[in-house]
Formats: structure tokens, C-alpha cells, sequence
């Protein structure tokens, strides 16, 4: 287990018994690791009599809606936010928690951050990063049945989503026997795995599967087969109508390409300061995109990272794929 803190599960567990109001939330453009672990939490605390406000900068993504919960999760507003503890989950940052979330929360007194990724800044008074989790969720389930804390079928369900969806419906490296027997668990607390899945991975709205499409046609092969793009312009959005919560998981699409090792994706962002999205996946532990990444100031996991870039879209696209031209080289 790569823990990079001191700070004890007993430790974190004390500061919730010890707290009456807590605020938990995670970063902006939450997946279903993000929600899932922020609804579990929320969830176990209001179990042990606290009161709990669920939070996120954004509003929860209508595919993730189904979830136990999230009906509860609020935008917040000017007004600040008023609690003894906040919990910060599966954000590397605390920059990625928002602007508005950080404003409203700027009093609390004390902060717990529970993360996977290896690039968490460690913020807060206690933190328990796990890089070696393939979701936060999954330690967020250790947790509570290591502590005793509560765990419900609600609590149950919306971990089960946070895991599969972070481990690629179990499929991505870095998913162990303990994920499996974690999941074996929350089944036997009554988790109906097949009404998730279908709620998951299949009830996708049709503007995700028309901005599919005109995320193919944009899309390159490069470096000898290796490399697959495409870009999500403003243009691809309007024609598709889509959102940008659509985009999630589709670029699994371009790194199932046979030959291909790394896929990346290139999103236009809205706003005068012209800042492109990036997201790059692996195939290979060689080739480590994290570090891809952290050289544009983002970071991640070995396999799966992000940053923001200064566009226009032509100079990023350029200045990623030199950095690739770098990295498969050195792989």
C-alpha cells in the first residue's frame, strides 16, 4: 500500500466523531468515483448523527443521477458555509474543488482529504492518499469496515459505481484481488449488480453517441500507430448538442485501437481564455502519462491523466504530441 502520510484511518475516524456538522465534496466535473465516494461518506456520517451538506462545484451529470443520493448534492451558493469538519475525496488539489466551493468553505476549521492519486498536494489537517487504490472508493469502503462506520445499501451501491467506473468496470490495471473481494462485499450487502451495470453503461443519453460520432471523424493516428487523438471542438459540441459530462469514458474508445498505446483527447473549454482540455490514457506502464502531464502543470496516475493547456487548440495539440515524440522514445 503506498501511503505517503502518517495519518491514521482511527485518526480520521475520531475527527468525524468529534465533528457536528461536516461539508463533504469532491473536484469539479465529478465521475463516478468522485460522486460515489462523496455520497458514501456523507452517507456514513448522517448514520453517526452529523450533520452533513453534500456539495460539488458542478451539478451532478444526468448519467450518474440513478445514484442513492444525489439528488442531495448542491451547488454552492455566496453565502458561506458554516461547518466543524470538511471531507475532500478523490481530488488531487484542492484548486480542482472550485473556485466557489473553496469561497463558501473558506472558514471551516479542519479538513480530512481521502485520494488514490499520486499526485494529491496533500492539503488539509489529516490526508490518507493510497496511490496504489484504483479508486477512491475502494478506500473509502476500507474505512468504513475497518472502523466500524456504517454501511448501508445505499452506501453499498454508490461504492460499487465509484469502483467500477474508476477501474474500467474492473478492467484497468491496478485492479487487485482485494478490489474483487471489496466488491464481492458490497453484493452481499445487497448491491444488485446488474441493475447498476445497465444504469451505469447503458442509459446513455443519444447526444453522447452523436458527439461519438463526430468525436471519429476528428480523430488522428500518429507516431507510427501508436498515438490516437481526436479533439472535442466547440464546433463538435454545438452540432452534437452535447454536454460536457458526455465526454466521460469516451476516450476508451481510441486506447482499444490495436497497435495503439496512447490515446489522447483535446477538449476546447468555454471561456475568452481559450484553455484546452487534456486527457491522455496508457496502455503501457512504460510509458507513464503522469508524468506526460505533470509537465503541463496536471498529473494523474501512470495510466490515466490530465491537464489544462493554453491554446489556441493547433499549439497545444503540437506541444502534447512532442512531448509524446519524448516520452515513446524513452519507453
Amino acid at each position: 500500500m503506498s501511503l505517503r502520510t502518517n495519518t491514521s484511518l482511527d485518526a480520521i475516524t475520531a475527527a468525524c466523531h468529534a465533528a457536528s456538522s461536516c461539508a463533504v465534496l469532491s473536484h469539479f466535473r465529478p465521475d463516478g468515483d468522485a460522486l460515489g465516494s462523496t455520497l458514501a461518506v456523507g452517507m456514513a456520517l448522517e448514520a453517526l448523527g452529523k450533520q452533513v451538506i453534500f456539495l460539488n462545484e458542478d451539478p451532478v451529470p444526468s448519467t450518474l443521477a440513478f445514484l442513492p443520493g444525489a439528488d442531495r448534492i448542491r451547488q454552492p451558493g455566496t453565502d458561506p458555509i458554516d461547518v466543524d469538519l470538511v471531507i475532500a475525496l478523490d481530488c488531487a488539489t484542492s484548486e480542482r474543488l472550485g473556485a466557489n466551493c473553496r469561497a463558501a468553505l473558506a472558514s471551516a476549521p479542519q479538513w480530512i482529504n481521502i485520494d488514490h492519486h499520486r499526485s494529491n498536494e496533500d492539503y488539509g489537517n489529516w490526508h490518507y492518499i493510497d496511490s496504489s487504490s484504483p479508486a477512491t472508493g475502494e478506500i473509502v469502503y476500507l474505512w468504513l469496515s475497518s472502523c466500524g462506520l456504517p454501511i448501508t445499501k445505499a452506501i453499498a451501491e454508490n461504492l460499487y459505481v465509484a469502483i467500477s467506473t474508476d477501474t474500467g468496470s474492473f478492467q484497468y490495471q491496478g485492479t487487485t484481488a482485494r478490489t474483487y473481494e471489496i466488491a464481492a462485499a458490497l453484493v452481499r450487502l445487497g448491491v444488485d449488480v446488474a441493475a447498476l451495470n445497465r444504469a451505469t453503461y447503458e442509459n446513455f443519453p443519444r447526444r453522447r453517441v452523436e458527439l461519438l460520432r463526430g468525436l471519429f471523424q476528428s480523430m488522428e493516428i500518429t507516431h507510427d500507430g501508436r498515438v490516437a487523438s481526436w479533439a472535442m471542438t466547440r464546433d463538435i459540441m454545438a452540432a452534437s448538442g452535447a454536454l460536457p459530462e458526455d465526454s466521460e469514458g469516451l476516450i476508451d474508445h481510441l486506447r482499444a485501437i490495436e497497435g495503439v498505446i496512447v490515446a489522447a483527447a483535446f477538449e476546447e473549454l468555454p471561456g475568452p481564455e481559450g484553455k484546452i482540455r487534456l486527457s491522455l490514457r496508457s496502455k503501457s506502464p512504460q510509458l507513464d502519462v503522469g508524468r506526460v502531464c505533470a509537465h503541463f502543470g496536471g498529473g494523474g496516475h501512470m495510466l490515466a491523466a490530465g491537464a489544462r493547456l493554453t491554446g489556441p487548440l493547433s499549439n497545444a495539440r503540437q506541444r502534447v504530441f512532442e512531448a509524446l515524440d519524448e516520452a515513446l522514445a524513452a519507453s
